[in-house]
């Protein structure tokens, strides 16, 4: 598929580790992990329990710090910025996809995504709406999530992380609620959007049956990354 072109830059991890604990109860949530995504490109690291992978998302996305290493998002190194420039970059940057949506229940779709506009102080380049629209949600644009299904909420969750144009996506298991056709709509939007927006895009899955949409699939095991 055709990638959009864009001057952004999407992610790079450079030998990054991350250490919890000390002595003998030292633990490598991450060990020398290497990996790049360029835009409009999507990643998949799929892996056991336990094996390092929400830790590659907390790090890749500016939410936890790295022992050592370097995670540079959008051109930026993330960790030589302070906590406050921290989280203005993540805000404009890094959209994040959970495993439920992680809709706010008083908001509708529509207003999930203004809020973002709101938070953020700026217009989408997409407007909302279009957002919506490019996900197959339009018509459900003034429900809010409690009369949406687990597979819509998902839709929403996804426009709603792209209102910011941002440089990464991070997507959390985002089909571990979902059936196995809805699994595969989902992992199939995601790969479109990632491509039409020419976003990185990183999916942490245990579901090997959408793996196919994917642009590469890497495997982490004992806190460390490789190609399958």
């Amino acid at each position: 598929m055709t990638t959009t072109t864009t001057t952004r830059t999407g992610l790079a991890l450079s030998d990054v580790v991350l250490t919890f604990g000390d002595g003998d109860t030292q633990v490598n949530a991450l060990d020398h992990v290497d990996l790049t995504v360029t835009p409009g490109e999507i990643v998949a690291v799929v892996g056991p329990s336990g094996a390092g992978k929400s830790s590659l998302l907390a790090v890749a996305g500016g939410l936890t710090t790295p022992t050592s290493g370097s995670v540079v998002v959008g051109g930026a190194d993330l960790t030589s910025m302070s906590k406050a420039a921290l989280a203005r970059y993540r805000r404009d940057h890094v959209g994040f996809v959970f495993q439920s949506g992680n809709l706010v229940p008083a908001l509708t779709a529509i207003d999930q995504l203004r809020l973002v506009e709101k938070i953020t102080g700026r217009r989408a380049a997409t407007p909302p709406q279009k957002l919506l629209e490019s996900v197959g949600m339009a018509e459900h644009a003034k429900r809010r999530p409690g009369r949406l299904s687990g597979g819509e909420r998902q839709r929403v969750g996804i426009a709603r992380a792209l209102v910011a144009s941002p440089s990464v996506l991070l997507v959390d298991e985002p089909t571990a609620a979902l059936d196995r056709r809805r699994s595969h709509e989902i992992v199939e939007l995601l790969a479109r959007q990632t491509h039409e927006f020419g976003v990185a895009t990183v999916m942490v899955t245990h579901d090997h049956d959408v793996l196919e949409h994917c642009d590469r699939v890497l495997e982490m095991v004992d806190g460390r990354l490789r190609a399958v």
